[in-house]
């Protein structure tokens, strides 16, 4: 024991001596969005050299980056998140379709722009999303410290800086929620919205300061690392699009203020990736390997200043828990005009729950699918019974109302443009209103009211007008001499129905439902009723059950789907004279699974069949073309033209073989076989007769909605048509 103390007592000066001299290393990271991807491999190579830093500040990505290797993550671990992580639907705060209601899977994704509207004024999004999913994922990752309130206590001390939007002052953010700052610093406008905090309203901290280098001085920092990711101001020819002048503009100030700062950089690194922008996060290997390149020429730079480092650091490294919480209390703030057993019953949480932190961004997509909410955070609280209080804080949303545009292009309507109008919360927090008006070379609409009460009994009202025309197959008792016309179809149905959904997978209901069809043919100069294939009023009772778990509308890799509808016709204006009550009932099975490699088998089984004779063919199933927006009884067919196949009932089979061999690219092959008759159900044989067809095509999964090219034939007539289909379904 003497002997210790002796020995501590002859190297304590010495230690002194080595804290005194112990040179205090500061790493600044600028903004630059994908491009700052590059401050991982500087920091992978600061690693290897055995650097302890003392402080880290950064702005936008560089603030990301670096809150990330403050909070404990080592380089390496950020390479995988950065790698794992789909920044292009992050970052447009796409949800998972099992969050969504089963309303907007049915209705949803059909538009490419969404403009908000107040007070009957239409405006411009403050960007491309809300950025929730952006703070989702920066909650769910900064676990451990979680609580920390204080960013100089963080294993590294940490700043980053965000603009204030009233008069474009830099603010530094020590303070408070450490994904909350970062989300602030990183609000690259146009892409993601404005954050508040503290009543201060912020945007990227690039527009004010990109390079804090003044700041980490003001810190005491002996060496100052800068690592820039900062490009060039483009020439004119180079200023093409958009986002490039938005950048440009956004460059003036920026690059002014930098050159500055790089003067007081003690190591100043800039990699070469000049030709990338803000937003090519699908060329993140490629920055990654760039930033390596240029880590390499600072390794020896990098080593030296190690060597000054007597004493180092050792810091933990953040070990990412899956670990279930038990919840045992739940708090929520924020919240004006929806109650807590609203946000609760949305999030699907209750006193008692064990969680993991990913299964609480899973109950975040429930909330953020309302549309109701700017922003939802979370703050876990351990208690002393080793329970935890998980406290949500939200920011409701003032927008009510919104314009939505899409295109759309297919041989049977043509030419297509779609606005859809949608308000909430008109008279309950739980109703919409939506109306489509489709505007091209076939005018229609589809109006919906709707009060969605989940599980409870939800109602609704919906309103449809549809026409088309078209050369089609006609059957009629009345008219035995006519096989083929040149039809004019118009549809108008009026529809109100009852509706309960199940986890938002089923939905069963009932309704009744006044339909007017008028068929007309124009191969006939005189338009008397001999001219007339239908003009009937109809009255009658519907019941549906569905389900739905495709991950995907378009382009599904798992999950099943499933539609049965039953319908009873009741009365008609019987423009025949014809008319006698018959029931019809159609059903829709599938499902897609993956294997090997990027490939999908994707199964779809339909049928249909009368009950009673149907003396007007108006209402027979009718098969051919690929249509996936037809109505009534029109049912696509591979190999045939738009009802080309005619008939009281049907069975069919579609198997689609996909293959992904790039992102959003698609080779398909595709084979279908049906079989039709007055009964298709009597005869035990079900193979008999089967008309077949198929298809091979190509697909992109474009913003703008699928675009297709399909060649498609059949053996059975010897014809062969080639498809082509452009933009979202509607």
């Amino acid at each position: 024991m003497k002997n210790s103390l002796i020995l501590f007592l002859l190297m304590f000066p010495l230690l002194l001596l080595g804290q005194q001299k112990q040179p205090k290393v500061g790493l600044v990271l600028s903004g630059g969005g994908a491009k700052g991807f590059a401050h991982i491999a500087i920091l992978k190579e600061i690693d290897k050299a055995g650097i302890k830093l003392d402080y880290i500040g950064g702005t936008s990505m560089g603030a990301i980056i670096g809150g990330f290797y403050a909070a404990g993550y080592s380089a390496n671990q950020i390479e995988e998140i950065v790698l794992d992580v789909d920044f292009l639907t992050l970052i447009r705060d796409i949800l998972p379709r099992s969050s969504e209601t089963f309303f907007e899977k049915e209705f949803g994704e059909k538009t490419v722009v969404t403009l908000p509207v107040n007070r009957g004024k239409i405006g411009l999004p403050k960007g491309v999303s809300k950025g929730q999913n952006v703070l989702n994922l920066l909650l769910e990752l900064f676990d451990s410290v979680d609580g920390n309130q204080d960013f100089s206590k963080l294993p590294i001390p940490f700043f980053c800086v965000a603009t204030d939007v009233e008069n474009g002052a830099p603010v530094v953010l020590e303070k408070g929620s450490l994904p909350i700052a970062l989300r602030a610093s990183g609000s690259f406008p146009s892409l993601l919205n404005p954050i508040e905090i503290e009543d201060k309203l912020l945007i990227d901290g690039g527009i004010a300061n990109n390079f804090p280098v003044s700041i980490m001085k003001d810190k005491g920092m002996d060496i100052i690392i800068g690592v820039d990711v900062e490009g060039k101001l483009f020439q004119k020819d180079k200023i093409n699009s958009v986002v490039a002048l938005l950048n440009q503009i956004m460059s003036y100030q920026m690059y002014s203020k930098t050159d500055e700062e790089i003067k007081k950089l003690d190591v100043y690194i800039h990699p070469e990736i000049f030709e990338y922008t803000v937003v090519d996060f699908d060329k993140k290997v490629e920055i990654l390997e760039k930033g390596a390149v240029e880590a390499k020429k600072f390794t020896e730079v990098f080593k030296q200043i190690a060597a000054k480092q007597i004493v180092k650091r050792n810091i933990k490294k953040v070990k990412f828990s899956n670990d279930k919480l038990r919840i045992s209390d739940i708090g929520i703030y924020g919240e004006e005009n929806y109650t807590r057993a609203y946000i609760l019953g949305k999030l699907n949480i209750k006193e008692g729950d064990s969680l993991t932190r990913n299964d609480i961004t899973k109950k975040i997509y429930l909330l953020s699918a309302t549309r109701n909410f700017n922003r939802i955070e979370y703050n876990l609280i351990k208690k002393i019974d080793g329970s935890y209080l998980l406290d949500f804080k939200v920011n409701e949303s003032n927008e009510k109302a919104n314009l939505k545009l899409g295109i759309h292009y297919d041989y049977l309507y043509k030419s297509s443009i779609l606005a859809n109008y949608n308000h909430k919360s008109i008279f309950t927090k739980n109703d919409l209103l939506s109306l489509n008006l489709i505007l091209g070379d076939n005018l229609r609409y589809d109006f919906t009211y709707f009060v969605d009460n989940g599980f409870y009994t939800s109602y609704g009202f919906r309103s449809r007008y549809n026409h088309f025309r078209s050369q089609v197959p006609f059957r009629d008792s009345n008219s035995p001499n006519v096989s083929s016309v040149n039809i004019r179809y118009a549809d108008f149905t009026n529809e109100i129905f009852l509706q309960t959904t199940f986890n938002r997978k089923f939905a069963l209901g009932i309704g009744a439902e006044v339909k007017r069809i008028e068929a007309l043919t124009d191969n006939i100069n005189s338009l008397d009723d001999s001219n007339i294939a239908d003009d009937s009023v109809y009255f009658n009772l519907l019941g549906y059950l569905k389900l739905d778990t495709y991950n995907k509308k378009y382009f599904a890799t798992k999950g099943v789907f499933a539609d049965f509808g039953f319908k009873w016709y009741l009365l008609s204006t019987d423009f025949a004279n014809n008319f006698e009550r018959y029931a019809q009932a159609k059903g829709k099975i599938g499902f897609a699974t993956s294997f090997w490699d990027n490939f999908t088998l994707q199964y779809t089984g339909e049928a249909g069949f009368s009950l009673n004779e149907i003396e007007s063919g108006v209402f027979d199933f009718q098969l051919g073309g690929n249509n996936q927006n037809y109505i009534n009884n029109f049912v696509s067919l591979y190999g045939y033209e738009f009802a080309d196949l005619s008939d009281e009932s049907f069975v069919k089979s579609e198997f689609n073989v996909r293959y992904q061999f790039l992102p959003k690219h698609y080779f398909s092959a595709i084979a279908n076989y049906a079989r039709l008759d007055n009964n298709v159900f009597k005869d035990i044989d079900l193979f008999k007769d089967i008309k077949s067809g198929y298809a091979v095509g190509y697909s992109y999964n474009s913003f703008i909605g699928p675009i297709e090219l399909k060649y498609s034939w059949s053996p059975d007539t010897n014809k062969n048509t080639w498809l082509f289909n452009l933009g979202f379904w509607f």
